[in-house]
């Protein structure tokens, strides 16, 4: 299950976006930020988690002979499904 876990969440995770931004639009979140300063903290706590997930994924991928720039770019729209995807990537390249 271990092995699996990454790509179980990316599809879950995702399945769940999908269903969110149909519903509240792609941008729903920033009329809850700009209305709630607990989720203009978590909002802020996101991006600032995924700054340091992107240079990490950087490095990671720069050791194994990935190309980064894909996930990097997809960050800022897709928030966590980016790095998701991409660990689900390593463990396919590595097998």
């Amino acid at each position: 299950m271990k092995k699996f876990a990454p790509l179980l969440i990316l599809v879950v995770f995702t399945l769940f976006s999908v269903v969110v931004v149909l519903r509240h639009g792609y941008f729903g979140f920033i009329t809850l930020a700009l209305r709630e300063p607990w989720a203009m903290q978590m909002l802020l706590d996101l991006a600032i988690a995924l700054f340091l997930v992107a240079g990490w994924l950087r490095r990671d991928a720069r050791t194994r002979g990935i190309e980064a720039w894909p996930y990097l770019v997809a960050l800022p729209f897709l928030g966590s499904i980016s790095p998701l995807a991409y660990l689900v990537h390593r463990r396919l390249r590595t097998r």
